[in-house]
């Protein structure tokens, strides 16, 4: 392995509207890295489990936060949303989904489900109906899906990656740490522009 190979981790969570507002630079980002950089994706936990609905005042401070990451980073969204759904404050199965989809090898494509239907699709990731649902459609085993989704090795592997997430020092999503020759540093995000973020990757590398 090269003397400058790197990791990037995106410590994210799939259902962190900013996150969703990212994600078009993030993608140009990471087509754009050094071949020695990997990249790891942490799922960082936005908002515990809950069976409460969100209040009112919460569902309108949050689509509130859609509108300015709409307004800032150009992304879409699906306001049906609001009107059409149960709204909970809990996003720990839509990261427990990912991480079950992981093992199946398709954790990107579970991270494009969880977002497109939130976002886009006026769908509830804090259902486990509707996240077995979008497992039938992107690919993974659904009776295995459905099957490691609650189960006791991936609520152990959230909580890995929460540890993970509090020892690279993140509390806000998304967030870019670089670890290289033994030491982690923080990246600058810029949502429209991926170039800032892979000059201040490559300044951190030898040459």
């Amino acid at each position: 392995m090269p003397a400058s190979a790197a990791t990037l981790y995106y410590v994210h969570d799939p259902m962190c509207s900013w996150c969703w507002g990212y994600r078009r630079t993030w993608d140009t980002l990471c087509a754009f890295l050094p071949a020695d950089v990997s990249v790891v994706s942490v799922v960082g936990g936005l908002a515990p489990d809950t069976d409460e609905p969100m209040p009112i005042a919460q569902q309108e401070t949050i689509a509130g936060y859609w509108r300015d990451v709409q307004a800032k980073t150009g992304a879409e969204f699906n306001f049906d949303f609001w009107r059409l759904c149960q709204p909970r404050r809990s996003t720990y199965p839509a990261c427990r989904a990912v991480l079950a989809a992981r093992l199946q090898g398709a954790e990107q494509a579970m991270i494009d489900a969880v977002q497109k239907a939130y976002y886009l699709r006026a769908m509830n990731p804090s259902d486990s109906s509707t996240l077995i649902k979008l497992a039938r459609e992107t690919g993974p085993n659904k009776q295995q899906f459905a099957q490691d989704l609650d189960s006791p090795a991936i609520q152990s592997e959230l909580e890995n990656e929460f540890a993970l997430r509090k020892r690279l020092g993140v509390y806000s999503f998304p967030s870019l740490v670089l670890a290289h020759a033994g030491t982690h540093s923080s990246v600058p995000i810029d949502y429209l522009d991926y170039r800032p973020t892979l000059a201040a990757i490559a300044a951190r590398l030898p040459v």
